[in-house]
């Protein structure tokens, strides 16, 4: 299995008591970490009384995000190349493109399987093109042998799909494209 190189982070906020601190120590955190490890989670959560324990790992979304939206738009590159202008004319303004209609992601509520259709023999949900309305099922995620329906958010039409049939998603994992 390869890794993509994103940048990765791990948070780990514990808040408690003085006197419950003894709840879970150092090593016992170690081992849940190689837990996350070996079972690629990326989240956990652990309460007790007096004493609460999130751990994150993966990659950082939120400044991947903003890394993202700061980064400037590339620029299109021209058909061909202009003609020669004789001196002294000043370069004729470009038509203004107008603007593309951006896809929006369609994200797993929670961790599972992915399943596009409702049987192995089963026509797909939805396939790329298709357009859906709000509430209708698009696919299945199977969570601690339930199936679980998972429906549009929004109308729109489907423009990718993103997740593999029959593997893991996370939370957070884009599913679809739609616009």
């Amino acid at each position: 299995m390869t890794r993509e190189s994103t940048p990765q982070v791990l948070t780990v906020l514990v808040s408690s008591n003085p006197e419950s601190l003894s709840a879970v120590d150092l090593e016992e955190i170690r081992k849940i970490i190689e837990l996350m490890d070996q079972h690629e989670l990326t989240h956990f959560h652990l309460s007790r009384k007096d004493f609460h324990l999130k751990l994150k790992k993966g990659a950082d979304l939120d400044a991947l995000r903003g890394l993202l939206a700061a980064m400037p738009a590339p620029a299109a590159a021209p058909a061909q190349a202009p003609a020669a202008q004789p001196a002294g004319s000043a370069p004729a303004p470009a038509p203004a493109a107008p603007a593309a209609p951006t896809d929006e992601e369609i994200t797993s509520p929670m961790v599972g399987t992915f399943y596009g259709r409702a049987a192995p023999d089963a026509p797909d949900f939805v396939n790329v093109g298709d357009a859906v309305s709000t509430g209708q099922t698009i696919c299945i995620i199977e969570a601690m042998k339930v199936m679980n329906e998972i429906k549009a958010e929004r109308s729109g039409v489907i423009t990718a799909k993103v997740a593999e049939d029959g593997k893991a998603v996370q939370y957070g994992d884009v599913l679809y494209r739609i616009i």
